[in-house]
């Protein structure tokens, strides 16, 4: 959208300020506005009883138009693309050809003001997301050597800043936080409307609105990569996106031009009369199903936001509410992603097999696992530190994503991954006997199988209630896609309600199960790397980003920034929500063209009070389609139960 229409659309959104803002909106449609004048000259000289010289610039100006109109049309049609066009463009003719003047400048005057009410009901639609552009920091407090303080533009922040946080205060950058504890708004970014306690060494999410105390933060990102930053970016293109317009309304372009034609031609046999033709399709024009989409989408999208969802774009909503399947990946999705030590388990009788043996195979293993991306790297390196053990850097460390890593620490080379990865390295490793839901980090010390570390994820707590909730909307059919041990897939997946789990899965695997899912379209939903190419080959790929974006969310069409799996759930839940509002205004918008075609075939609705009332179809429409901002009956009462389950778990 260029500048003078975001003006526009800004001006309508807010209810216009006066002249100015009447002013811009009608320099920023040029067409409209000419059209509005000429009919304004038009029934001035009717009034004046000049007739001819009204009809002929009226008659002009609507010939004009339709060439305006039927040069898109033409470069569509050219391009494979039927449109509603050409229904607007056969009633203008119709009208102009019997003398209907008048009737032939109020539909080229709806035509064109078509993009006019689109806009200014989409920007109705648009202000949730807008909230976040709106809220973008620009400026960051930073703490220098001497203890002064340095205003800078937020752009300027850099990695390992100290930054001071005044109270009600926009975080800038994603970072640490460097005091005890505060509590710090975040519902702008992930939904949840209660704060949250944040603790020293905690995560900060640019976007998040500081407490009532002055903090300071340790800057983690550049304002560019920062959390808040790449929202802005996934919203802005969501803002854009303009997919299901399309779609929808050539659905239902063809038959209703077809339907239209008819009438009108059966009244024109019916009555001898070619008037009644161009009365029927004075009232058939396709203003009703080109707004009633845009303005359904733009509105779920900002219920989306609303709820720490981002949709990426528009078409993801309609592909949302026909999900059948839904796959997850197990760590970090239906679990939280954090393992736990359980222990460390030495081969026996080897060097590691005394207490100390094991807490020093721990360090080692923990200093190769910085070189991972993996979630299980993570915890164990926190485990680790935990236990006051200090991790070595490592020499010429690589790792095969999903597998494990291969490093030099502290002279020795060690090997932590899957079995099959360590046992590519050292030959045989020896199984470990897990329990349900651990998993295990073999490791190889200088060419030796050295032992285990074992590790436990727990289950989400909404996990079980979000598979219960997808089979109610639904879904047919759920399943685990995990890289861990299939006895660790099978667990998780019975303790969520599952009854499918694929373990031991390479990324290729998962494209591969997601690919034959016999019940499509289906929903992956993922948090890691190594999730990434199933997000993208699925029907729809949701990321659960809550603790900043991954290779999982630049692949994903939707972003969950919470970390409450319910919220699957909910984008399903709009997207069914949003087409139901979408389809339901189109046919509204048809029905009420019809009813009209049906009374102006028996000549009783003069030409310009039948254009005069498919304006009121439209706005109907658009009331109607504004609905989707609103949640319905029930989602209202799931979305309830939601935030009181999340309270719940919160406390």
């Amino acid at each position: 959208m260029d500048e003078s229409k975001k003006e526009s659309e800004d001006a309508g959104t807010s209810g216009g300020s006066g002249s100015r803002a009447v002013m811009r909106a009608m320099l920023s449609y040029p067409l409209f506005t000419a059209s509005l004048l000429v009919l304004a000259v038009v029934l001035a000289l009717l009034a004046s009883g000049q007739s001819g010289p009204a009809q002929l610039i009226g008659s002009v100006w609507a010939g004009l138009v339709v060439l305006w109109v039927a040069r898109g049309m033409v470069r569509d049609v050219m391009a494979g693309h039927w449109g509603v066009d050409i229904l607007a463009v056969i009633a203008i003719t119709a009208t102009v050809a019997v003398g209907e003047y008048v009737a032939a400048l109020v539909v080229g005057l709806m035509l064109s003001g078509g993009e006019a009410l689109e806009d200014y009901a989409a920007g109705r639609a648009r202000r949730e997301l807008n909230a976040l552009l709106d809220r973008t920091p620009r400026t960051a407090r930073r703490v220098l050597a001497d203890g002064s303080l340095e205003e800078i533009s937020a752009a300027e922040v850099v990695p390992g800043d100290l930054l001071l946080l005044r109270p009600a205060e926009v975080l800038p950058v994603d970072g640490h936080l460097e005091d005890d504890e505060t509590e710090f708004d975040e519902s702008s970014i992930t939904g949840e409307s209660l704060p949250v306690t944040r603790l020293r060494g905690e995560y900060l999410l640019s976007g998040s609105v500081n407490g009532a105390s002055a903090v300071m933060m340790r800057a983690a990102s550049t304002a560019a990569d920062s959390q808040y930053a790449r929202i802005v970016d996934m919203v802005s293109a969501a803002a854009e996106s303009r997919a299901p317009v399309v779609r929808l309304a050539d659905r239902y372009a063809v038959p209703f031009t077809v339907l239209s034609l008819t009438i009108a031609g059966l009244a024109w046999w019916y009555w001898s009369d070619p008037v009644v033709f161009a009365e029927v399709l004075v009232v058939a024009t396709p203003c009703p199903l080109l707004i009633a989409a845009p303005v359904a989408f733009l509105g779920g999208m900002g219920r989306a936001a609303r709820a720490g969802v981002i949709v990426k774009d528009a078409g993801t909503l309609e592909r949302l509410s026909n999900v059948r399947t839904v796959a997850y990946d197990k760590t970090g999705t239906l679990t939280y992603g954090r393992p736990e030590l359980v222990a460390v388990e030495p081969v026996p009788g080897s060097a590691w097999a005394s207490e100390d043996g094991a807490q020093e195979l721990l360090r080692l293993t923990a200093s190769a696992e910085q070189y991972s991306s993996h979630v299980v790297a993570a915890s164990v390196q926190e485990a680790a530190r935990t236990r006051g053990l200090v991790l070595l850097p490592a020499e010429d460390a690589r790792e095969e994503a999903t597998n494990g890593v291969a490093a030099t620490v502290d002279g020795r080379a060690v090997v932590v991954g899957k079995s099959r990865f360590v046992a590519e390295y050292v030959g045989e490793v020896a199984e470990a006997t897990l329990q349900p839901g651990h998993l295990a980090v073999y490791v190889a010390v200088d060419g030796k199988f050295a032992g285990t570390v074992v590790m436990a994820d727990q289950l989400r707590a909404d996990a079980a209630d979000t598979v219960a909730a997808l089979a109610g909307l639904g879904v047919i059919d759920q399943l685990v896609l995990s890289g861990d041990a299939q006895s660790t897939a099978d667990h998780v997946a019975a303790d969520a309600g599952l009854h499918r789990a694929f373990g031991e899965l390479l990324p290729q695997d998962k494209v591969r199960i997601v690919g034959q899912v016999p019940h499509p379209p289906v929903a992956m939903v993922g948090d890691g790397v190594n999730d990434a190419p199933a997000l993208a080959a699925a029907d729809v790929g949701i990321a659960m980003g809550g603790r900043g974006a991954t290779a999982a969310s630049e692949s994903a069409d939707v972003v969950i920034l919470t970390e409450h799996l319910g919220r699957v759930a909910t984008a399903v839940r709009i997207g069914q929500r949003t087409m139901h509002v979408a389809l339901q205004s189109i046919w509204i918008g048809i029905a009420l063209s019809v009813g009209l075609m049906l009374v102006a075939a028996t000549g009783s609705i003069p030409a310009v009070v039948g254009a005069l009332s498919q304006e009121v179809v439209d706005l109907v429409v658009i009331v109607n389609a504004l609905r989707a901002i609103r949640p319905g009956r029930s989602e209202s009462a799931a979305m309830k139960l939601q935030v009181s389950r999340s309270a719940a778990d919160a406390s």
